[in-house]
Formats: structure tokens, C-alpha cells, sequence
């Protein structure tokens, strides 16, 4: 029998409608069924492009044991990230904050009134390289939601404070000396090698470079002395170091999610609409200030392929 979700339109939720797990989507009936049963909610958050939601959707959602005890313990609620962008980032801001990292599936533990306690993201059928199984993960938390009910509110209400903290808007003004600091962070964490920030699995993170783009050329009015060549150096490593590698599409034109590797060389097979365009922007406007036609031929290629394969017969993308 269908779940709850056969009446969603989302093309992601509709993956999810003939699981045995009784998925809620999200709204007022989920929520106030948690609150009126006193039972945990565990938030499954994801996207239909997204490899591993599949997979967790293949080892748990669909196992008849495994929904079992999800439909025992919790009131299970189903998001898709790309209809509700703000639900996402709520609790991706919550996840990083309780795991130092975030991704997708993200898997979510709430109290009744919505305020996350523990998450995660893909957790395996069977226990695997050092991570433990996801019936492990559902039983030890519903166990402490039963006996450390106490820590459980404190910890919810700590994260809630710290979240709702961490987006209060601030009352300074924005001036170059508050830009100035954020182009050195950025190179701070900048790959000097291989272009790009941070280490493996590694992502083209358009706006930095966007960012550090404007940064430089907004200092165009000064001599050539004053401006920091390190920073149109920082952009163009990337954007070269990401063409030539195996994030870029070398025959079908169009970026892949992200690097596996530091060096962009094996590519997470997906390809987003969302990262094409911001990266087609990105190599356009490069093209634009240092005329080099090698992001001249990335743009043209990334359009080509978003307009060969990722536009639908009706018109939209």
C-alpha cells in the first residue's frame, strides 16, 4: 500500500510513496502526531539526483524490518531539499554543528516540537567502516529518548539557542576591511597545488570564487601595485585545475557535483542544474575579464550540454 507521500507532487517524495516506512511529509499532521504520542521524529532529508539517498533508500527504507521499527519507535518524515530549501538548511546547519560535517541523506532525530537532539547523514545497513548499522542508530536513540529524556531536552534546547544565534543578523556595516578579512580566510584555506578549498572530497565552490573574481578586478581603479595578484591567482588555478580534470565533463560538456580526490581528477558521478549554472556564470565572467579562451570553450560546452540533456520537451530545465 502507498504511504502518505503518494499524494505529494515532488518528484523525490513520490520515489518514497510505496516504502513500507509510514513517511509523513512535512506539515502540521506529522508534528502533532509526534507531540500527542510522545514519540521521537526522525527527518530523512535528500533529493532524487542524490546517489546516496538511493542507496539508504535501497538498504533501509524498502527492507520490511528495518521500516518495522521505524514505524514502532518513530514518527518518520520525508523532505525533499530542493522543495523545501529552508527546512535543509536549518537542519544542515544543526548537523554540522553536532557532527563537523553535512551532506546527503541527511538523517535527523527530533523532538516532538521539531529541535534536532543527534544526526548524521547515509548510515549502512550493517555495521562498516567504523560507522554503526542504521537499526543500531534508531534503537540507541529511541533508548535514550525513553531513559535520558532530561539530556536530550537540554542538548535540543542548547543546539536550538546556538542555531537561532548563529542567523541572528549582525549590526555591522559591511566595509572593506570585513572583505579584506574574508579574501584572506579564503586563502588561507586555499590549495596552492590543485586549486580550490580544503582537502578531499573536494567542491568547485563557485560564490568563493566568484567572490575572490570581484575582489580583485573591484580593485581595478588602483595601480596595477596595489591590487594582490595572488587573488586572480587563486581563481585562476581553480578554474583551470577544474577544466582539465575529471570533474568536467571532457566529452559531454557540463561539471559534476564534486572531486573524490584533492586533485579534481575522479569525479562523484551527478550532475546538478544549480552547480552548472553558477559554474557556467563563473567561467563566463572570467572569460570576460582575462579573455582567455579556454573558459570561453567551458561555457560554451556547459550550456550545450544543460541545453542538450538537462532541458525537458516543455521548455523548463
Amino acid at each position: 500500500m502507498p504511504n502518505r507521500l503518494a499524494n505529494e507532487t515532488s518528484p523525490y517524495l513520490l520515489q518514497h510513496k510505496d516504502n513500507p516506512v509510514e513517511w509523513y511529509p512535512w506539515g502540521p499532521e506529522a508534528l502533532e502526531r509526534a507531540k500527542a504520542e510522545d514519540r521521537p521524529i526522525f527527518l530523512s532529508i535528500g533529493y532524487s539526483a542524490c546517489h546516496w539517498c538511493h542507496v539508504m533508500e535501497h538498504e533501509s527504507f524498502e527492507n520490511t524490518d528495518t521500516a518495522a521499527l521505524m514505524n514502532e519507535l518513530f514518527i518518520s518524515i520525508k523532505v525533499d531539499r530542493e522543495e523545501r530549501p529552508d527546512l535543509d538548511s536549518i537542519y544542515m546547519s544543526a548537523v554540522q554543528s553536532m557532527t563537523g560535517s553535512g551532506g546527503w541523506p541527511m538523517s535527523v532525530f527530533l523532538t516532538p516540537d521539531g529541535r534536532p537532539f543527534y544526526g548524521g547523514t547515509y548510515f549502512p545497513n550493517e555495521p562498516r567502516h567504523g560507522m554503526p548499522s542504521f537499526t543500531q542508530v534508531l534503537r540507541s536513540v529511541a533508548d535514550a529518548y525513553s531513559t535520558r529524556r532530561g539530556e536530550i531536552e537540554e542538548t535540543s534546547q542548547q543546539l536550538a539557542s546556538r542555531l537561532t544565534g548563529s542567523l541572528a543578523p549582525g549590526d555591522e556595516m559591511l566595509t572593506a576591511d570585513i572583505l579584506s578579512t574574508a579574501v584572506a580566510r579564503l586563502a588561507a584555506n586555499f590549495d596552492w597545488n590543485q586549486g580550490g578549498f580544503g582537502s578531499a572530497p573536494k567542491f568547485p565552490q563557485p560564490m568563493s570564487l566568484e567572490f575572490l573574481l570581484r575582489a580583485y578586478y573591484g580593485q581595478a581603479d588602483q595601480s596595477e601595485g596595489q591590487q594582490d595578484q595572488r587573488v586572480l591567482n587563486m581563481v585562476e588555478l581553480s578554474l583551470r585545475r577544474m577544466a582539465h580534470g575529471g570533474m568536467y565533463d571532457q566529452l559531454g560538456g557540463g561539471f559534476h557535483r564534486y572531486s573524490v580526490d584533492e586533485r579534481w581528477l575522479v569525479p562523484h558521478f551527478e550532475k546538478m542544474l544549480y552547480d552548472n549554472a553558477l559554474l557556467s556564470r563563473l567561467y563566463l565572467h572570467a572569460y570576460q575579464q582575462t579573455g582567455d579562451p579556454l573558459y570561453r570553450r567551458v561555457v560554451e560546452e556547459t550550456l550545450d550540454y544543460v541545453l542538450r540533456e538537462m532541458t525537458d520537451p516543455s521548455g523548463g530545465f
